[in-house]
């Protein structure tokens, strides 16, 4: 069994859960699928952004156990994401120049790209925090 290290943040996963009606809380804690149905009803019109307040904390261990620990810090990662997505700053963060400048000429691939980003950001940083290096890309 690996030890375990905390990958991502109680207080992050509720600042998000803040504007959880979009599903932010739950792209953060590696939850797809359900983070773009809370985007598409508004957090399930309401019911499911109260339910998410109990269960943060187990999202949030579920995280930690399932994403590799590392350099890169899933909290400021997605913090940055949240809030300059369409301008490449958590790919710079992330050592992906290319596609950081790439986004920051294109608004995100005209948001399709920072899309992209929602749905695979933890794997992504699980994957370089796993190799111990940085890509281009």
């Amino acid at each position: 069994m690996k030890p375990t290290y905390e990958t991502h943040s109680i207080a992050i996963g509720y600042l998000l859960w803040l504007f959880g009606f979009t599903g932010a809380h739950r792209f953060y804690y590696g939850k797809p699928v359900s983070g773009t149905i809370w985007f598409l009803t508004l957090g399930l019109l309401g019911i499911g952004w109260l339910i998410d307040a109990f269960l943060i904390p187990s999202m949030d261990r579920d995280a930690s156990l399932r994403y590799e620990a590392g350099m890169i810090d899933y909290s400021l990662a997605w913090i940055l994401l949240t809030f300059l997505g369409a301008f490449g700053i958590h790919r710079f963060y992330m050592g992906k120049v290319i596609t950081g400048v790439i986004y920051l000429l294109t608004g995100g691939l005209f948001l399709v790209g920072v899309l992209y980003d929602f749905w695979t950001l933890n794997g992504q940083i699980s994957e370089i925090n796993e190799t111990g290096r940085t890509t281009a890309f």
